[in-house]
């Protein structure tokens, strides 16, 4: 079985791959595929345009060559999963659809945390979709600054700013802090106010190995 991921940061290949061996799977499970340039032409343009969409689209489309199923981690591109899902012969899976159900399932009161302005938009369809079936009562939250340090290669210092916001979250009663961001997984462990904040690469993987197990046995 072969899950194909598509990053649009280096980090992010080896955040999948811990929470891989975090979930006791096999070793040469994921095939990883880095393409930037879709966030960074994303994030110039204010957002998702119709090329960038149509650029993450043949991407998925191209990996889905040899995989049992494909997971888009980024959270800025992720409509374009959507898009794809309805062209390909295996699963294509978005890591924060998985990760927004995962989130809302308990109900209560949910604070997702972004770092990109990109993301803001489809974190917020995507939670307030999923929290419409659970009762959920969802805050999407930026983290101010945050995103300058991830970019200016300072992640200890942008994990803890993750955390710290997610600590705050917690203390204001919030009863679970979910981060829309693959690349902000690492602060998980940096929490101290309340539970262990929901990540997309955990969600994004369990959901994606149900879906290709299915796809084998179809």
């Amino acid at each position: 079985m072969k899950i194909a991921c598509l990053h649009t940061h280096e980090s992010n290949a080896a955040g999948f791959d811990a929470a891989a061996a975090e979930l006791c799977l096999p070793p040469g499970l994921l095939v990883h595929a880095v393409q930037p340039e879709l966030l960074a032409e994303a994030e110039r343009k204010g957002g998702l345009t119709a090329d960038v969409v149509s650029r993450t689209v043949e991407a998925l489309l191209a990996l889905t060559e040899g995989a049992d199923a494909v997971l888009l981690t980024c959270s800025t591109l992720g409509p374009a999963a959507d898009d794809a899902a309805s062209r390909a012969s295996v699963p294509i899976l978005r890591a924060d659809a998985a990760l927004a159900m995962e989130a809302v399932a308990g109900g209560g009161r949910v604070v997702a945390l972004c770092a990109v302005a990109t993301t803001i938009a489809p974190t917020t369809k995507l939670f307030t979709e999923a929290a419409a079936q659970t009762g959920a009562i969802v805050e999407i939250r930026m983290v101010d600054g945050a995103w300058d340090l991830f970019r200016a290669g300072r992640r200890e210092d942008y994990l803890a700013a993750i955390a710290a916001a997610a600590d705050a979250a917690c203390r204001e009663g919030a009863s679970i802090v979910a981060f829309a961001q693959a690349s902000m997984a690492g602060a998980a462990a940096l929490v101290t106010a309340g539970p262990r904040p929901p990540s997309s690469p955990l969600a994004g993987l369990r959901r994606a190995v149900a879906a290709a197990q299915s796809s084998v046995l179809r």
